[in-house]
């Protein structure tokens, strides 16, 4: 059978197939986005679920000219085939290929750099007006979640979309029931009720001509027709609550059906006014594993096909899992102990824990701002709230961080999971901004543990804590360091692991692994180093940073975070004044820009952070010194 596929360099060519053509199109689409994912790992899941709504947009909008945003990104595989990308697919998410995200940068397609969710809508109201005060005339469709619809940022633009509009705009509403888990709160369930009432897509259009055309109505009984009409709409009519913020409302539609969602995107794009389609697909469609598990094939490592299983398993030693089991054990001593995730409950290792537990247990959706502000409230009410969250999506809570925590002390504990870099998901992904975030906080403890036995230590002295505190740690497997972390916390204290010489390193978290091997390099070249774990990123022990830095010749420290604001710095601030004698500091750290995505071992080296890198930059200050 001759490929489709290879006849599709751009979106025009699909306007070319014919329609029973588009079936082994979708099926050549998939195969090619599951042969990519088992060797490149990536969103499975999400962007199988949208192959025929994709080629459906695609042939029925003129894009580049008309703009697409594709909310959170993570399903524009396919969009990216469709748009010129076909042949260099096999290099998602590699270092310098292309990214797992739209990004402006790798095509004229991609209208918005995305990797968080719920912003799209303000994308195309924003691109809307623009393109209204310019005076021109192309179109702009938005392509949603129904798990990314239940964030606050969302309902915000919502809001002002049917106040602020009176031109189109397509929002395409893909409704899978599920975000990366189970859709949670009251807009699933509100969405679960439509999905029960089909059949009524055209119900308010008729009612209006029905009433249009009695005869003998004065313009009283008008007015009361027409209150009836909004009464017996919002009630009957699927999709009231976007029809009251001011959206036309067109479905739920078979997702699936390319020629329905062609003739209705080509509809919508002719009213006046933003118009919500609401598309009714499958997580997963087209690969059993995925269909069967979508949670589970959301995000996914290199795996092998038949059996869905990763190619690379992890050893029980990560620190997501370690932060798992701490939590289970810890809520059986702890009966005042509750857990707060957004979304990420099998990311941030709760699954058992939400089974155990399940009334301890929130989920609140992709809100974090609201996860953030429900800590709060739970320690005001007498309970011991610990957040877990990404820390690349903690960023949208900041305001929560100051205003709710940490202007009230409150003691609230932050799991900050993805720490670091993390690889392949890239710049929208990784987690750099933490410590420096975190730090500028008044009130707020800052810990980083560099083994797994660390992270249950961590978590019991931050319980302990009268205010908040946060515990930052990276994906992947936590290093294996005989002795080390072993010794009981002090507030802002390091544990030493060597003693100084010439060189002291003070490292944070994973780097500590890093310091031990640059230590080795050194000591091999003849400069003694000293390698202390510090912990704490803040608040930092003046005395004891004085007392074991003393008479160095070089302090290095050595995090991975950026460095504006960060541990490095935290380190000088602290020692000013100090009576150290310290000649003089190198501060090691992620650069100040946005790393791209590549495998973590390749960005550490990019970034100067490998143990070699970092021993021949130490060993060349001293020599210039």
């Amino acid at each position: 059978m001759d490929s489709i596929l290879q006849r599709v360099d751009s979106p025009a060519d699909l306007k070319r197939l014919y329609p029973w053509e588009l079936d082994q199109l979708a099926g050549e689409i998939r195969r090619l986005i599951i042969d990519t994912t088992c060797a490149t790992g990536g969103h499975l899941a999400s962007s199988l679920g949208v192959v025929e709504l994709t080629i459906a947009v695609h042939r029925a909008l003129d894009a580049p000219r008309d703009r697409i945003v594709w909310d959170v990104g993570h399903q524009s595989y396919a969009h990216k085939i469709i748009t010129g990308r076909r042949d260099r697919f096999h290099t998602l998410r590699r270092k310098g290929g292309i990214s797992g995200f739209p990004r402006r940068s790798e095509s004229d397609y991609d209208v918005v750099d995305s990797g968080h969710s719920g912003g799209s809508i303000s994308y195309g109201l924003g691109l809307c007006l623009a393109r209204d005060l310019l005076g021109e005339d192309h179109g702009v469709a938005v392509v949603i979640g129904d798990g990314s619809m239940s964030s606050g940022v969302a309902f915000e633009a919502l809001n002002q979309v049917g106040h602020h509009l009176d031109s189109n705009l397509i929002i395409i509403l893909n409704d899978n029931e599920m975000s990366i888990s189970q859709n949670v709160g009251g807009f699933a369930a509100y969405l679960s009720r439509i999905r029960l009432k089909p059949g009524y897509t055209h119900f308010k259009e008729d009612l209006e001509e029905f009433l249009r055309t009695m005869p003998g109505l004065g313009a009283g009984l008008v007015r009361v027709a027409s209150q009836l009409k909004e009464t017996v709409t919002h009630a009957l009519v699927p999709g009231g609550l976007f029809e009251s913020l001011g959206l036309k409302y067109v479905g739920p539609i078979d997702g699936h059906d390319v020629a329905l969602v062609e003739e209705t995107v080509r509809e919508a794009r002719q009213i006046k006014g933003p118009v919500l389609i609401h598309t009714m697909t499958v997580k997963g469609k087209g690969y059993g594993h995925s269909e069967r598990r979508p949670e589970r094939f959301h995000g996914v490592a290199s795996f092998d096909e038949e059996t869905g299983t990763p190619l690379k398993t992890a050893d029980g030693n990560t620190f997501t899992e370690k932060f798992g089991a701490a939590m289970v054990g810890l809520a059986a001593e702890r009966p005042r102990l509750v857990v707060i995730t957004a979304a990420m409950r099998l990311g941030t290792g709760l699954l058992e824990f939400s089974d155990r537990y399940r009334e301890r247990f929130f989920d609140v959706g992709i809100a974090e701002q609201l996860g953030v502000n429900l800590g709060a409230a739970l320690a005001l009410g007498g309970l011991e709230p610990v957040v877990a969250i990404y820390s690349t999506f903690l960023q949208r809570a900041f305001d929560q961080l100051s205003q709710e925590v940490c202007l009230q002390g409150l003691p609230v504990v932050f799991a900050v999971d993805r720490a670091g870099v993390v690889g392949e998901d890239g710049s929208t992904h990784h987690g750099y901004f933490d410590i420096s975030m975190l730090r500028s906080l008044p009130g707020m403890t800052v810990m980083a543990p560099c083994t797994a036995v660390e992270v249950e230590s961590m978590l019991r002295f931050a319980l302990e804590q009268d205010g908040p505190a946060a515990i930052r740690y990276p994906r992947g497997t936590a290093p294996r360091l005989e002795g080390v972390g072993l010794t009981s916390l002090r507030p802002g204290k390091g544990e030493v692991l060597r003693e100084g010489g010439r060189v002291v390193m003070l490292a944070l978290g994973p780097m500590v692994e890093t310091a031990l091997e640059a230590a080795d390099i050194l000591e091999g070249r003849g400069i003694s180093t000293g390698v202390v774990n510090a912990r704490f990123a803040k608040p930092l022990d003046t005395g004891f940073l004085a007392e074991t830095c003393a008479g160095a010749e070089l302090v290095v420290t050595l995090e991975d975070g950026i460095l504006a604001g960060g541990f490095g710095s935290g380190v000088l601030e602290a020692m000013q004044g100090l009576p150290a004698d310290v000649r003089g500091f190198l501060l090691k750290g992620l650069p100040d820009r946005y790393l791209q995505h590549a495998s973590i071992p390749e960005l550490m080296e990019e970034s100067g952070l490998t143990a070699g890198l970092v021993a021949e930059e130490a060993a060349s200050r001293l020599e210039l010194a």
